[in-house]
């Protein structure tokens, strides 16, 4: 009986509060997410892979200026004090072991493109959700996000691409065959958003 009581008292959920509390963390990931695609890029230098990950990069800007666009229309505030925080966070991330203590190790690129492929995954998970918010809510365009989430899927792939190519050459010894890609098929199963968690995008 009192537990039951306890239930009846407990606070109803505030939908624009806990979308308030959604949208910045996904805001604050943003900003772990931008530094380290650009990072990245500045590790891989001139070369085809450097050029792929500076287009991603500035993609991944504009993607969090979108954010912005959508928090202002909902009349949401942008916490940056935890966006500083989850920079910071980021760059304590870099002394993570790699199995060199000085110089980069080829591991390095696997790491960071998995990280940067599952930051995008959360923002694929954002750019869902916020059409399906935009069902109920004229505020949002559901084009707008329709249109993001396409683009997060082009990112996975190329960010998969890169993943695979960065394991050949840390992983594969240079008598075995290239890294296996999946089908189409498998690709496709593979970009749907299987973990939930904040831009590392």
């Amino acid at each position: 009986m009192s537990s039951d009581r306890g239930r009846s008292r407990s606070p109803s959920p505030d939908p624009d509060r806990l979308l308030r509390i959604y949208l910045n963390d996904h805001y604050a990931g943003s900003a772990a997410g931008d530094a380290l695609v650009r990072r990245v890029a500045r590790a891989h230098g001139q070369g085809p892979s450097g050029r792929r990950l500076r287009g991603l990069a500035d993609e991944i800007a504009e993607d969090r200026e979108s954010l912005v666009r959508i928090m202002t229309a909902l009349d949401i505030p942008v916490m940056r004090a935890r966006a500083l925080i989850m920079r910071c966070a980021e760059k304590v991330g870099r002394a993570k072991l790699n199995g060199r203590l000085v110089s980069r190790s080829p591991l390095s690129d696997v790491l960071e493109l998995e990280s940067l492929r599952l930051g995008v995954e959360g923002k694929l998970a954002l750019w869902l959700s916020l059409g399906e918010v935009a069902r109920s809510d004229d505020r949002i365009d559901a084009g707008t996000v329709h249109r993001l989430a396409d683009r997060a899927e082009r990112q996975i792939e190329q960010l998969e691409d890169l993943r695979l190519a960065a394991v050949g050459t840390a992983l594969t010894p240079g008598d075995r065959t290239t890294p296996h890609r999946p089908s189409a098929a498998g690709r496709q199963r593979s970009h749907r958003p299987f973990v939930k968690v904040r831009w590392v995008s």
